[in-house]
Formats: C-alpha cells, structure tokens, sequence
C-alpha cells in the first residue's frame, strides 16, 4: 500500500482523538435556535420571515443574497421570535434570525425514511437537476471554509475537471466528526460521492484518508470495491500519511495526484480537481436524495478535561453552551473555546455562539493549553520556514503585517497563506506569527479588492 503526502512543510501535532470511537448521538433540541445570515464566503442570507412567522424543520428562513451566496433554512419548528444582531465565531455582532423552539414538526416534502437511495434508481437526475438541487439545498463546504458547493460543481469554462477527490483527512488534533460520519455512514458518503461526479461529468473519483484511521480506510476500501467494482466509475480511497495540514486543498490535491495548485486566484479545478469535503458528500445525498436540506451536521464536542466529550449530530442554530452541558458543562479554572480545532478553530468570546454550517468542532483548552506563552525576538531559526506547507517565510509576512508594508506583503504572495497555524506551532520563541500574518493577509486582500473596483 502506497502512502503518499503533500511535497511542502508540515508539521505533526499531539494527536488528542478523544472522540475517536464515541458513536454519534443526537443532541437535545435547543429551547431557541440562532440563525446568523454570514454562514458562508460571500453575500450574507436575505430573511424571508418576520417576526411572529411559524416554521418548521426543513422551512427556508433567508434565502441567498447574491451569486455567491447560500440559502438559510430553520433546523427546527417554532415562531420567529426576533431579527437582531448576535456576536458570531468572528467575535463581532452580525444579523441573525432568532427562533423559539416549539415541538419538532418537520416539512412533509423532506424523506425521513433511511431506505438507500441510488443514482440508477433516479434517471431523472441530471448533471443540471443535481447542482440546481445542491444549490436550492443550502450547501457550503463542511470542512470549516463554507464556499457555496454549486459554485464548485460548476467551473469556469477555462477549467476543465478531471476528478472529484473527497477531503475526509481530519488532520486537526481533536477532531473526529468526519471519522464516525464514514464509519456510520458509508453508503450515504459513497453515493454523495456520485452525484458529485456525475454533476461535474466526470469518472474518476478519490477518498483520501490519513493512516491514523485504518478502519475508515479498510471500509470505505471495500464498499468502493462492491459499489463501483462494475461500474464506469473509477473510485480510489488513498491512504495519505499523517502530517497537517494535510486536510488543506491544496495540500490535498498534491498529495493525492501530484499536482500543484499555482497561487490565488488559482483553484484546485485549475489542474482538473473538484474537492469536496466528506460531509459535503453526505449533504449532497441528503439534498438530492432525500429533499433535505442542511440544516443539520456531524460535530466533535471535545477537550481534556471535559467529562463526557462526544460526536453529535447538531440542529444548526444550537447554541454551544447547550452542547458543553451535554458533555458535563465547562470544566473549572482557565479555558479557552474554540470554534473549530487548535490549529485553525477561532477563539470565542462567549458560549453562546450557535453551530453553523462549518462548525465541525466545539474544542474546550484548559489548563497549559490554554494559555499563551510570552512572546520573545525572533531568534532566526527559520523553523517557521521549513514548516509552511505554501513555502512562505512566515517570519517575514508577519514583521511586514506588524510594520503595515503592505505593497512588499503582496509581493511578497501573503494572499497565498492558508492560515494553517504551522508556523505558530513551531516557533521556539512563541511569537503570534499567525495572528499578524492573518491580519496583515486581510488587509491586503482588502486593497486588491478596492483597486479591482476602481478599474
């Protein structure tokens, strides 16, 4: 059995599965479900309710707001109880729908049933009827970047795609959400898979899969074998070598065909690869299969010192705090959360953050862990060099950040930093190069964007 890996940097944290073999429960419906309207890249949502409207699982709430947008639908059934603003995972205030939540009566157009569905039993489903499908659905990407999954499944005519590769590495430390989703899944994942490819007419097909989950590797082997053995699909799970941020397009794209992603605005379908997140896949099946929308998804609740840390499948809009109760509460004495994993989650400033679309992981630091060390000079080491998976100089894009030189930042391909957190993780002298590079990369991004505009 190959192993194979990206070319690049990299790092290998801890590894702190906690959750590795938990069985997904489904988590207790919240007493009141926010809704925030920026759950995706690009335009937020638009509300179609109001104050006082009744819905129910499966109802549209927002619908998109422009070309790169994604509709928003309740996870629950209730009354519209106000449109305010709440602080999100980004620490600021921002427009959201807040429901009371008011017994748990579903749409009727949506199949609750678990019978399997299969491309062959459903000629009507063409490349155009499966991508209209996603895209009425609500889909974004689950892995944690949230970019509407219908813009993906339809390239610009100067791309041309070659394969669909399903990002089911999890390479974060704690998380395991994506691993019970195949365990307890499979079918369902392998016929999102699919309908991923058939939408974007092609025949190839790759699962790729850290050796640190040989079940999900065995598995998802044999099933691929029984369900496109016969078939005009060729569908490969490879084995990848354990190394972060190996779960990066990028990244994942190297490893898995050999190919390297040029810098923005390349994308991977500019060597011929679609990628597409494993719980993507399954949302797709749902969407197409079932008339689901999402509005739900597999989240790893997790810390060292949490008592009960779990896999759960989450009604969107539950806010976190309901999640840590479920788990044994707040452990006692310092912590941070973090929506997301240690490496690339964000920091929150409080609990009552809802789940969203991309939130993958409710990870609870305490102790050491959650506490920074204090910064020191730079000792030239170039630590931060070696590991950076786009061959960056970390140290030198964050000095620019911090002195606002950012004509030479640009030059200097920040808007190329995947903010993966390597090379915050390896410095000796425990310096914030991710905080002043991730900064310093939206700043510029800014200033493209403005001088864009004005052409």
């Amino acid at each position: 059995m190959k192993i194979r890996t990206f070319s690049i940097g990299g790092i290998h944290p801890d590894e702190n599965k906690l959750t590795h073999e938990v069985a997904t429960k489904t988590a207790p419906l919240p007493k009141q479900a926010i809704f925030p309207l920026s759950q995706h890249i690009g335009a937020p949502a638009v509300p179609v309710v109001q104050k006082g409207d009744k819905v129910k699982v499966g109802t549209m709430i927002a619908d998109a707001g422009g070309f790169v947008s994604a509709p928003i639908y309740s996870s629950v059934s209730g009354t519209v109880f106000k449109i305010d603003t709440v602080v999100d995972a980004t620490g600021y205030r921002k427009p959201a729908i807040i429901i009371n939540v008011e017994g748990d009566e579903w749409e009727e157009s949506i199949d609750r049933s678990d019978k399997l569905e299969t491309v062959g039993d459903h000629p009507e489903l063409t490349p155009e009827e499966i991508i209209n499908r996603v895209k009425t659905a609500g889909i974004t990407g689950m892995g944690g970047a949230g970019f509407p999954t219908f813009i993906k499944l339809t390239p610009p005519p100067t791309a041309k795609a070659e394969c669909v590769i399903i990002n089911a590495v999890e390479c974060e430390p704690y998380i395991t959400a994506d691993y019970r989703l195949m365990m307890e899944h499979p079918d369902e994942v392998l016929v999102g898979l699919e309908l991923l490819m058939k939408a974007t007419k092609v025949n190839k097909g790759y699962i790729g899969i850290e050796t640190n989950k040989p079940a999900a590797i065995d598995l998802l082997t044999k099933k691929c074998a029984e369900k496109f053995g016969a078939s005009t699909y060729h569908v490969e799970v490879v084995p990848l070598k354990q190394r972060y941020p190996q779960g990066g397009e990028k990244q994942l794209v190297d490893a898995v065909t050999g190919r390297q992603v040029p810098a923005p605005p390349a994308i991977p379908v500019n060597v011929g690869a679609i990628v597409q997140n494993v719980g993507t896949a399954y949302a797709v099946y749902e969407a197409v299969m079932k008339h689901k929308p999402l509005f739900e998804r597999y989240t790893t609740v997790t810390g060292k010192r949490l008592a009960n840390p779990g896999n759960f499948l989450v009604r969107m809009g539950t806010p976190m705090k309901d999640l840590i109760e479920t788990c044994g509460g707040m452990p006692d004495g310092d912590n941070k959360l973090l929506a997301g994993g240690p490496m690339m989650g964000k920091a929150l400033t409080t609990d009552d953050v809802p789940v969203c679309k991309g939130t993958n992981s409710v990870t609870i630091l305490s102790g050491n862990d959650a506490r920074r060390r204090e910064p020191q000079p730079c000792i030239r080491c170039a630590k931060c060099v070696g590991a950076c998976p786009m061959g960056l100089e970390p140290y030198l894009l964050a000095k620019l950040s911090e002195v606002k030189n950012w004509d030479r930042a640009e030059r200097e391909d920040i808007t190329s930093c995947i903010e993966c957190g390597s090379c915050q993780f390896t410095c000796p002298a425990h310096r914030p190069l991710l905080d002043n590079i991730r900064q310093g990369k939206s700043t510029v991004m800014g200033i493209i964007r403005s001088r864009a505009a004005k052409k």
